[in-house]
C-alpha cells in the first residue's frame, strides 16, 4: 500500500471510530443502492475502507453519486478516494473543500454511521413515548435529534410498529427552544398542523413543508415563544444537510420528504421531537400504557358520579390550569356546575396517548368527548396534560384541542 493510501485509510476509519458500534452493522449483501437510503451503502464504503479495499470504496462511492447526485459528502469521499491513488493526504476532505464545510461532512457522516450502527431492535423496542395511538392516526413520527433521525411508525391497534426511518437535520444552536430566534429545535408532543407546497415555498424549504403545532400549550404555559417549526425538504442543488444547520426546523433529503409525505396527515399525525429517544421493551411498555389508562378511566367515572366531586377533582393537580383558570376556579365551576346535574355520562372516543420527551414525567392526551346530563349535550375534542405528583397520575392542564 502506497503512503497516501495507507494514511487515508486511517484517516477515514477515524470517523468510523468515532461511532460506538453498540449493534455491529455488516455490509448489504447485494451491491446497489439500498431501499432505505444511502446510509448502507456509506457503511459498506467505509467497511471496505477500512478493509483497503479502496477500489471497492470508489465503485460503491460512484452508484452512490448516479442515485444521489449532489450528495456531496460522497463528493467528498469519492475525491479524497481518487487523490489517495496519487499522492500522500494528511487530512478528510483534501479534494478542495473549505475547512468549515469538511467538519459538517464529517459530522454528517458521523451522524450517519452512528444511527444505522445503532438500530434499535423494531420488533421488542418501542419509543416510550408511543403509548397509545388514535384509532384515526394511521402513522406517528418520532425524531432523534442526538441521531440525526426521524422514526415513522404504524398504527396496529394502538400499539406501533416500525415502518422507515431517516436522515435529518435540526437546528444550528441546538435542542430546547425557548425564545424567538434562538435558532434551536423545540422538544415536546406536536402534531402536523397542515401541509405547504412547494410553489408556494422559497428553494430553501425544498418541495414541500409540514408546520407542527409549536408553541403548543405546555409551551406556552412554560413561556416559551417563537413560530414557524416544520418539517421540509432542502435546496435544489442540495441533498442533505449538516446535523446542526436549520433555524430550528427539521429537515429531510427531498427525496425523503416525499416518502414521509406519504405517511403523514395533516391535523392528525403526531410528531414527537426527542433530544435522545427513550426506547422500552414491549412488557415495560405495556404497563406504562396500562397504568395512564386505567388513571384516565377513574377521573372518566368519577366525573360522572354527581354526588362526590370532590373524588372527581381529586385526580386534578393543584398546579393545574386551563386556559384561562386555575385550580381553586376551575374547581368551584365544578362544584357550582354539579350541583344543577342530576346525571352525567361521559364517553372518550379517539383517545391517543404520548409521552412528552425530557425531564418532567408528563403526557398528553386527546381524545373525542361525548358528554351528555340533564341540562347539556355535546361533543368537543380535548386535550390534557396529565403529570406524575407522588406516584399518581394527576391533570396539570385541560382544554379544547
Amino acid at each position: 500500500m502506497t503512503p497516501g493510501r495507507a494514511l487515508f485509510v486511517r484517516l477515514l476509519v477515524a470517523i468510523a471510530s468515532a461511532v460506538l458500534p453498540l449493534a455491529a452493522a455488516s455490509a448489504p449483501s447485494q451491491r446497489g443502492i439500498s431501499d432505505s437510503g444511502p446510509d448502507a451503502s456509506l457503511e459498506y464504503v467505509f467497511t471496505e475502507i477500512e478493509a483497503n479495499r479502496l477500489d471497492a470504496a470508489l465503485e460503491r462511492t460512484e452508484e452512490l453519486l448516479r442515485v444521489y447526485p449532489n450528495f456531496r459528502l460522497a463528493h467528498l469521499i469519492k475525491g479524497d478516494l481518487l487523490l489517495a491513488r496519487a499522492k500522500p493526504i494528511s487530512t478528510f476532505g483534501n479534494a478542495s473543500a473549505p475547512a468549515e464545510r469538511v467538519t459538517e461532512l464529517r459530522d454528517e457522516a458521523i451522524a450517519r454511521l452512528r444511527a444505522y450502527r445503532e438500530r434499535p431492535a423494531a420488533a421488542t423496542y418501542i419509543p416510550r413515548y408511543l403509548l397509545q395511538m388514535g384509532p384515526d392516526q394511521r402513522y406517528a413520527v418520532v425524531v432523534d435529534t442526538k441521531r440525526a433521525r426521524l422514526y415513522v411508525y404504524a398504527n396496529e391497534g394502538g400499539k406501533p410498529r416500525f415502518v422507515a426511518d431517516y436522515y435529518v437535520s435540526h437546528g444550528k444552536a441546538g435542542t430546547d427552544k425557548r425564545v424567538e430566534g434562538d435558532n434551536k429545535t423545540p422538544l415536546g408532543v406536536y402534531e402536523v398542523t397542515s401541509f405547504i407546497e412547494q410553489a408556494k415555498l422559497p428553494d430553501l424549504y425544498g418541495i414541500g413543508a409540514f408546520p407542527i403545532n409549536y408553541p403548543n400549550e405546555w409551551d406556552r404555559r412554560l413561556g416559551r415563544t417563537g413560530h414557524g417549526i416544520w418539517l421540509h425538504g432542502t435546496p435544489s442543488n442540495t441533498y442533505a444537510r449538516p446535523p446542526l444547520s436549520s433555524e430550528g426546523c427539521v429537515t429531510l433529503a427531498n427525496q425523503d420528504f416525499l416518502k414521509l409525505s406519504s405517511f403523514v396527515q395533516p391535523g392528525l399525525t403526531p410528531v414527537i421531537i426527542s433530544s435522545e429517544i427513550e426506547w422500552l421493551s414491549m412488557d415495560h411498555w405495556q404497563a406504562e400504557r396500562r397504568a395512564l389508562q386505567l388513571a384516565i378511566e377513574d377521573w372518566r367515572r368519577d366525573w360522572e358520579n354527581v354526588g362526590d366531586v370532590r373524588r372527581y377533582l381529586s385526580h386534578y393537580s393543584r398546579d393545574f390550569r386551563s386556559d384561562s383558570q386555575n385550580f381553586a376556579e376551575w374547581s368551584d365551576q365544578k362544584r357550582k356546575l354539579a350541583a344543577n346535574r342530576q346525571w352525567i355520562k361521559v364517553r372518550l372516543d379517539k383517545l391517543s396517548m404520548f409521552r412528552n420527551p425530557g425531564r418532567d414525567d408528563i403526557v398528553v392526551v386527546t381524545f373525542e368527548q361525548d358528554y351528555r346530563s340533564d341540562g347539556l349535550s355535546d361533543r368537543v375534542r380535548k386535550r390534557q396534560y396529565w403529570q406524575k405528583e407522588d406516584g399518581h397520575w394527576k391533570i396539570v392542564y385541560e382544554g379544547k384541542a
